[in-house]
């Protein structure tokens, strides 16, 4: 039995010892610009231009202010005419100029106008977003250039939208809707809401899917109340649902599969946050030129839903 200990012993003892020092060379933080900018039908483009951050900077609101930057030259050629935006600060807006900006940052007005948040748009020229449209976005910054193309896709209508109460739950459902996709082709979706009275639309939990398993076909989905996740004047087991008499608005949109691999990965990457589990994503881009981002184009629908069976 004693022999049988010092063996296992100086077994162990061995695998113990047997350890190599591994180093690991990992590559220092380097700055790169990030380009978000969209254009959708019927509506101007709009580009905002910040700088990535080192994972160790402070991450509260003056530093993501601070991160924005100015006085780049932007332009979006439309396949004919090419405008140069307009560099345009939040802080400086009223009226009609500061609500359509709200829309487009998704912050109330009354927010927006304290935060000194510029974006590059127009706001005087023709330039409005057409289906079937090819626009190609150029960015100048401190002597690089950044290039992009996307397009606006032939929109797909939902053909069915209702409101279907919950079983046991009076007074609260989903909404639903029924889309018909086309078949042969790679399509994919946006879906966002708002109250009808509200200008800023809000995007659901899971609001990017593409057609890869239903493509050709009629069916139909449900999709929460976004809104109501913190809305603390509504009692935590009511929020999710769409309450009886509530009426919203409902958009649509169809993207390219560029801009849909952007931001079905993007929203993957911020639903696994925080797992030590889950699997690294690297976010793609459609920009060249060696910066980081999107360029954009939708093709939005809308239909006015009333909550009543």
């Amino acid at each position: 039995m004693l022999k049988k200990l010092v063996a296992v012993s100086i077994s162990f003892l061995s695998l113990v010892s047997c350890t190599k020092e591994v180093n690991i060379d990992i590559p220092g933080y380097k700055e790169q610009l990030v380009i978000d900018g969209s254009i959708e039908t019927g509506s101007v483009p709009i580009v905002l231009l910040s700088n990535t951050n080192d994972i160790y900077a402070p991450t509260n609101l003056d530093a993501y202010l601070n991160g924005f930057i100015t006085g780049a030259i932007v332009t979006v050629n439309d396949g004919t005419n090419t405008y140069q935006l307009e560099e345009i600060c939040t802080d400086d807006l009223t009226g009609p100029a500061l609500d359509a900006a709200a829309a487009i940052f998704g912050i109330p007005a009354t927010e927006l106008v304290n935060y000194h948040l510029c974006a590059y748009t127009t706001l005087t020229s023709p330039l409005l977003g057409q289906v079937g449209k090819t626009y190609n976005l150029t960015v100048t910054y401190e002597g690089n250039t950044y290039t992009s193309t996307t397009t606006i896709v032939p929109p797909t209508p939902l053909t069915d939208l209702y409101w279907k109460e919950e079983t046991n739950k009076p007074g609260l459902g989903w909404s639903y809707g029924k889309l018909s996709d086309p078949a042969g082709q790679s399509d994919a979706y946006c879906w966002e809401v708002k109250y009808k009275n509200e200008n800023v639309f809000t995007k659901t939990f899971n609001p990017f899917f593409d057609d890869v398993f239903f493509d050709g076909l009629t069916f139909e989905f449900p999709y929460e109340n976004p809104m109501s996740w913190d809305d603390e004047t509504i009692p935590q087991e009511e929020r999710g649902y769409f309450r009886l008499g509530d009426t919203v608005v409902v958009k649509l949109s169809k993207l390219d599969r560029d801009v849909f691999e952007f931001y079905e990965k993007k929203y993957a990457q911020l639903y696994s946050a925080g797992n030590p589990f889950s699997t690294p994503t690297n976010i793609p881009t459609n920009i060249k030129g060696g910066a980081l981002g999107i360029w954009a184009a939708f093709s939005p629908s809308y239909d006015t839903l009333i909550c009543q069976p």
